[in-house]
């Protein structure tokens, strides 16, 4: 097989086992300059050892990502097919049901991609060049695998930016954009094309079960609703009043939708989330469970302490408005901010709010987003669950 290689001088991170390479560990001469952006390359080190086969930006900061620890390794269409049926197998042996995150990056083998299923629909995000390159290919392993009906293209991350690639939503095989997902006993739809990410949040699946547990007979503010997946469940749980509040109005539409295809009702509010927090304390308004699943406050790590404060700010704010005795989960999707760090500023929050609290429950995502045991950055969904006096 020829295929150039990246020798890696350094390598640290490479050297303990990290899927990721960065840029200042390689030897960026002008022949790995000039390799087209997202080429497979194989990795060695200058003493000639093996590190593996991986694909290479020169123009990124995460320079190589590892397909796997062998070089040479063909990165073809029986490749993505072994690797598809073990992501396969995986979710099939934890769900009874085709309703799951199919690929999670890193964590199933497939860096840079993303795949949620929803039956016989599947909605692919790739955030890299180089798996932007195997686009066609895998689409071809997913008919061998699946044979969906529908293949939606969710290629518009903020982040492929960094890879130089271009943003777009296009349909690669079928027509559907609103479906219906089942989750947890609940129908709800979801809109692949227009919506946020891949169109659903499959990662507070479980989140979403712990605290329906708590809801029968409570008042259940869902904060940063979108589609209303805490707030539907809550309410088919037996909760007696569910708000769902968020400033995006057509989110809101489909979550009165969804909660009308169960049978239950939730009251949809427009607003900025932390306007409206502040006006609900001044009214002296409480619910029994407040919950609060913002979208990233830390995008990048320049972003750490302004981010950093709006969690303790909305961590105080949601206090505010948590009844005596009631519960409120704050969470964060930001890998950027770390646990220890999201914890501590929650705890500020509650501190400055004067509430005195039991953490109960610290979760991220489900089973079906694996993480690579040497990428924990990559675990980037933090919840915590508190009780409060």
């Amino acid at each position: 097989m020829s295929r150039k290689s990246i020798i890696l001088p350094k390598g640290r991170r490479a050297r303990a086992g990290s899927p990721w390479i960065f840029s200042n560990e390689i030897r960026m001469d002008e022949a790995a300059k000039a390799i087209t952006p997202g080429s497979v390359v194989n990795v060695r080190g200058e003493d000639g050892r093996a590190f593996g086969t991986g694909y290479f930006n020169p123009k990124s900061l995460i320079a190589i990502r590892l397909f796997s620890d062998d070089c040479d390794v063909a990165i073809d269409r029986d490749f993505f097919t072994a690797r598809l049926k073990r992501a396969l197998a995986l979710r099939d042996s934890i769900y009874d049901r085709p309703f799951y995150r199919l690929v999670h990056a890193e964590g199933d083998g497939l860096p840079g991609l993303v795949i949620d299923r929803f039956d016989d629909t599947l909605t692919v995000q790739v955030g890299t060049a180089g798996m932007e390159r195997q686009i066609e290919t895998l689409i071809q392993s997913l008919e061998i695998v699946l044979k969906p009906k529908t293949i939606m293209l969710r290629n518009d991350a903020p982040s492929r930016g960094l890879e130089g690639l271009e943003s777009y939503v296009k349909t690669a095989k079928g027509t559907g954009h609103r479906i219906a997902v089942e989750e947890n006993g609940t129908r709800y739809i979801a809109d692949l094309a227009e919506g946020q990410k891949t169109g659903w949040y499959y990662d507070q699946r479980d989140n979403r079960a712990f605290i329906a547990g708590f809801a029968k007979g409570k008042t259940v503010l869902d904060a940063y609703s979108y589609t209303g997946g805490f707030g539907i469940l809550a309410a088919k749980a037996g909760a007696k009043e569910v708000v769902c509040l968020d400033s995006s109005a057509p989110a809101l539409a489909i979550a009165e939708e969804s909660a009308r295809s169960n049978g239950v009702t939730v009251q949809a509010v427009k607003a900025d989330v932390f306007e409206e927090l502040e006006r609900l304390k001044a009214a002296g308004e409480t619910f029994d469970i407040v919950l609060t699943d913002p979208p990233p406050f830390v995008k990048s790590k320049k972003d750490l302490e302004p981010g950093a404060k709006a969690y303790r700010k909305l961590a105080r704010l949601a206090a505010d408005v948590t009844a005596p005795g009631g519960l409120m989960m704050i969470a964060s999707c930001s890998h950027n901010i770390p646990q220890e760090r999201f914890a501590q500023e929650c705890a500020q929050g509650l501190l400055r709010a004067g509430r005195r609290a039991a953490l109960i429950r610290q979760s991220g995502a489900g089973p079906d987003h694996p993480v690579h045991p040497l990428l924990p950055e990559s675990a980037y969904l933090k919840a915590l669950t508190y009780a409060l006096d």
